[in-house]
C-alpha cells in the first residue's frame, strides 16, 4: 500500500538521517526488536488506548471481542489435543493484527527534539543528532530506557541482544571513524558497519554497493535452486523457468532500486549475472536449445 512500505519506513530514515547530516550534526541511530510482538498485545490494555484516543465505543467493543474469549491448540506429534484458553495476543495471520499491535505500541515513539522515532510494525529505530557521537550514546541510552519503562507497563520488552548501533558519516568526512559503543541493559553494543533492516541493508555512509552485493548474493542461491529444476528432459519446462527467473531472480536484484542507486562497478556485476541467466537455453522460450 502506497506510504505505508517497507520503502517509506527506510526512506523516512535515511531522509532524517541525511537532514541532520545538513546541519552539521552528527548522527546516530539504535535498531531495536520487539521481542514476541503480537504474542503480548493484552485486549482491556488496548481497549483504554483505544478509548482515549476517541475511538468509538463500538468499535472499541468490537476489538475488545475480537480478542477475548479466544482459545489455542498446539499442533505437533504426542502434543495433547485440547484447547487451551489464551489471555493476550493477537491472532496470527490476521490482517487487523499487525494494525492492532501498531496502535498498542504507538506510546513507544518519543518526541525527539533533533531525531526521530519510527517503526515499522515491531521493527523500531531511534535516531538523535547532536554536537558529538558521545552525546549520541547518551541520548539514546535515555530514550531507550524511556521506552523500557513505557514498554514494560504495556507487557512489551525488546529483544537486547538483537539491537544493533549505527553512527552514521558523510562520504566527504574526513574525520576518524567513531567505534564508541553503547551500553544496553549491562550488554555493550559496538557500532555496526552493516544493518539489516526490512530487507534494506544500511552502512554509516548510506553506499549503495552493500545492499546490492548482498542482493546479488540472494539472487545467485535462488538462481541454483531453479536451476536445478530444469535439467533438459525432465522438471519443469522452459517456459515455467523463464517466468520464474523473471518473477523471482529479477525481483531479489531490484529489490531497494526505489531508494539505492547502484555505483557503475556494482551495477557492471548485477548485469553481467543477469546477462547470464538469460542465456541460459533452459530460459528461452520454446525448445530447449544446446
Amino acid at each position: 500500500m502506497a506510504g505505508l512500505g517497507c520503502f517509506d519506513a527506510v526512506g523516512t530514515l535515511t531522509h532524517e538521517v541525511r537532514l541532520l547530516q545538513a546541519a552539521s550534526f552528527k548522527v546516530s541511530t539504535l535498531f531495536l526488536d520487539v521481542k514476541g510482538g503480537f504474542d503480548n498485545v493484552c485486549a482491556n490494555k488496548l481497549a483504554t488506548i483505544l478509548t482515549r484516543g476517541g475511538v468509538s465505543a463500538y468499535l472499541v467493543a468490537w476489538i475488545k471481542s475480537f480478542l477475548s474469549k479466544r482459545q489455542c491448540r498446539l499442533i505437533f506429534q504426542g502434543a495433547p489435543k485440547v484447547f487451551c484458553p489464551v489471555a493476550v495476543g493477537t491472532p496470527q495471520g490476521s490482517p487487523i493484527s499487525p494494525l492492532l499491535f501498531v496502535l498498542y505500541i504507538a506510546s513507544l515513539h518519543p518526541t525527539i527534539p533533533q531525531g526521530l522515532a519510527i517503526s515499522y510494525v515491531d521493527d523500531l529505530t531511534i535516531t538523535v543528532g547532536s554536537d558529538s557521537v558521545r552525546s549520541n550514546i547518551r541520548a539514546l541510552q535515555y530514550y531507550f530506557g524511556s521506552i523500557q519503562t513505557q514498554g514494560a507497563d504495556l507487557g512489551v520488552a525488546f529483544s537486547v541482544p538483537k539491537t544493533e548501533l549505527i553512527h552514521w558519516r558523510t562520504p566527504k568526512h574526513r574525520s576518524d571513524v567513531s567505534f564508541a559503543p553503547i551500553v544496553i541493559n549491562d550488554m555493550l553494543f559496538p557500532p555496526s558497519q552493516v544493518v539489516r533492516w526490512l530487507g534494506y541493508w544500511l552502512t554509516p555512509t548510506l553506499h549503495s554497493s552493500a545492499h546490492f552485493l548482498r542482493r546479488l548474493a540472494l539472487a545467485k542461491v535462488s538462481f541454483t535452486t531453479i536451476r536445478q529444476l530444469s535439467a533438459a528432459g525432465k522438471g519443469l519446462c522452459s517456459w515455467c523457468n523463464r517466468k520464474l527467473v523473471f518473477g523471482a531472480i529479477l525481483r531479489i536484484l531490484t529489490y531497494g532500486c526505489d531508494l539505492f542507486v547502484p555505483d557503475s562497478a556494482t551495477l557492471k556485476k548485477l548485469k553481467a549475472f543477469w546477462h547470464i541467466s538469460e542465456k541460459l537455453p533452459w530460459v528461452r522460450y520454446g525448445a530447449v536449445v544446446s
